[in-house]
């Protein structure tokens, strides 16, 4: 929004809050001249908002009694996806960290909704249920999010201070590429310019952001989201899984979802007999096996594990207890 629009909107919203408001008064508030001051309050009457002029040792100026901004003009579905998008925003960890932007933009559009609008609105709201997602929500800071955003889009430098997760700290300079939103955490993709190399960074461990002079040209690297998957799921972890599992490559991402897992296609079973049904190398890290059984089980679908070993006891077990469940009979009454 251009400064000069912004700030007309800010003396209007002050005026809101009641009462006389002196011209001093409101180009300090404003950082601007007390002509400026007078400047606004012409455009606002421009645009029909009644402002008084109000003379005297406590003059200035002030809304005609009465006055109320009119109702917001959604209509019942645009006000139901914008109230849900920042909603599903809060929950998934795109809203920055700010932590009350989303709300406080959430009330004062219900407050200006119609009282009919408002009050199904709130019927909807209230009736809703959001899972979590998976892993903790961690929003990032406006001051590191919107600088960096703006050099990925005009293609400019940034050096950074950034923690990594063993806690060191050092000083980045940048080619940033890419921004990515994945399962409630913010990643940047750029070139290291100390290595060469492509990274991952994430922005909630960003603690300083200066954008630095000249431009670079966007290197042809994968896309970032790809870029971002495909470091999750080859991040170093206790445990490297190999399953070779039949079926499709959409089937198998509903349990094994990309971040979790590579998913590659094999020829056939064993490599010569093009005809048979399609199997698939998946490869993922991870630091528990415990939990793998039972994503297998609810595949259904035949898989052979090549490692680890530790794995193939934990798959037994999983069989032999659900193989002694569906023996079980109800006791008699």
């Amino acid at each position: 929004m251009p400064r000069p629009v912004a700030r007309v909107l800010a003396l209007l919203e002050l005026l809101q809050s009641g009462g006389i408001r002196t011209v001093p008064e409101l180009a300090d508030r404003l950082g601007v001249d007390e002509r400026t001051v007078r400047r606004y309050a012409g455009h606002l009457l421009d645009l029909d908002v009644p402002v008084e002029s109000v003379r005297g040792r406590h003059g200035g100026y002030r809304l005609a009694p009465g006055y109320r901004m009119p109702p917001l003009m959604l209509s019942d579905d645009e006000a139901l996806a914008v109230l849900l998008g920042l909603l599903a925003g809060r929950r998934a960890g795109l809203t920055t960290a700010t932590g009350t932007a989303g709300e406080t933009a959430a009330a004062k559009i219900r407050h200006v909704l119609p009282e009919r609008l408002r009050l199904t609105l709130d019927a909807v709201l209230g009736s809703l249920a959001f899972t979590a997602p998976p892993g903790e929500t961690v929003a990032p800071e406006s001051g590191v999010l919107l600088p960096i955003a703006d050099a990925v889009n005009h293609h400019r430098p940034v050096s950074i201070r950034y923690t990594a997760a063993d806690g060191r700290r050092s000083e980045r300079t940048l080619h940033p590429h890419g921004l990515v939103a994945h399962s409630g955490r913010w990643y940047m993709t750029a070139v290291d310019l100390a290595s060469g190399q492509d990274r991952t960074f994430r922005l909630d461990r960003i603690t300083g952001v200066r954008t630095l002079p000249g431009s670079f040209e966007p290197p042809a690297a994968p896309d970032p989201a790809e870029r971002v998957l495909t470091g999750l799921a080859t991040a170093p972890y206790r445990h490297e899984v190999t399953l070779r599992i039949q079926g499709t490559a959409a089937h198998i991402r509903t349990r094994l979802p990309a971040g979790v897992a590579i998913v590659e296609e094999l020829t056939s079973p064993d490599g010569s007999d093009p005809s048979a049904e399609r199997w698939f190398r998946v490869e993922l890290r991870v630091d528990r096996l415990d939990w793998l059984p039972a994503v297998l089980a609810s595949l259904d679908r035949p898989f052979v594990i090549e490692r680890p070993e530790e794995l193939r006891p934990l798959v037994e077990a999983l069989a032999e207890r659900l193989t002694r469940s569906a023996r079980r009979h109800p006791p008699r009454e």
